[in-house]
């Protein structure tokens, strides 16, 4: 029996996918809305079964879709200011600066566009294994076994938000930016160094739905620290973007890109 990597089995059942259609942008909010609305409360319910906000109008998304039924596993997002508007805050500008620790790391020294903050990654519950992780948005270790899935499929399921983050990074690499910010719990990110991800803690800890500080990722951190078969991968996801991905010029005389794509619209 041949036995493939982490990478190779994962990239059996799952693929990663750019959102570049309003209807790919929909299937990302009603994750959302699954997740974030119905499961956690965290959000209110509403009829169209979407949850979105005003970030999504300059906000580039990725999916995960299980290969075998075409059902979309989860997302995450990039939300970076857009070119008309170079001036709009990242989430954590408006809402998490007055904890940032800028003797560590100060944003406001990156040029705008640059850099951006990635944010509502959110997995089905469906692709959970553990009864206890049913409130939780997401796990990066173990999914409900009562499902159609295969025990082989299962095994993946694990890797579901790793793979999302992933598919963040190689999104924030194809636009070249210097970093990224990502708002999440102490504990996410010790888990997420184990797997080769640095993120550099930049703000003091702060209370929304639990225990959360501001964390940073170099660009030069973004995938050269990965374990072996992570970097395995991100190669594999890095090329699935490169296939899905328009760039244009982000600015007149400016080096950074962002996808073509007409986000002025979700509905």
């Amino acid at each position: 029996m041949t036995k493939y990597s982490i990478a190779e089995n994962f990239n059996q059942y799952f693929k990663i996918r750019f959102a570049d259609t309003k209807t790919l942008r929909q299937e990302a909010f009603k994750i959302r809305y699954g997740v974030y609305s119905s499961e956690l409360g965290w959000e209110p319910e509403n009829d169209q079964e979407m949850e979105f906000d005003e970030c999504d109008d300059y906000a580039y998304h990725c999916l995960l879709e299980h290969r075998r039924t075409g059902v979309f596993a989860g997302c995450i997002r990039l939300i970076i200011p857009p070119p008309y508007a170079p001036d709009t805050k990242l989430p954590f500008e408006a809402n998490c600066l007055q904890s940032a620790n800028k003797e560590v790391f100060d944003t406001t020294t990156l040029p705008r566009g640059s850099f951006g903050e990635i944010s509502r990654l959110a997995v089905l519950a469906s692709f959970r294994r553990r009864e206890k992780e049913k409130n939780i948005p997401f796990v990066l270790n173990n999914v409900n076994p009562e499902t159609i899935y295969s025990e082989d499929e299962r095994r993946n399921f694990p890797n579901i938000a790793i793979g999302l983050y992933l598919g963040g990074i190689a999104l924030a690499s194809l636009l070249k930016h210097q970093g990224m910010v990502v708002m999440m719990e102490p504990r996410l990110n010790r888990r997420l160094k184990r797997f080769g991800l640095p993120f550099q803690q930049i703000g003091e800890p702060m209370d929304y739905h639990g225990q959360r500080a501001m964390f940073y990722l170099a660009e030069k951190d973004f995938h050269k620290e990965l374990t072996e078969p992570l970097e395995e991968l991100y190669t594999i996801i890095h090329k699935d973007m490169v296939e899905q991905m328009k760039l244009v010029k982000y600015g007149k005389d400016s080096a950074f890109n962002i996808p073509d794509v007409d986000l002025s619209s979700h509905f």
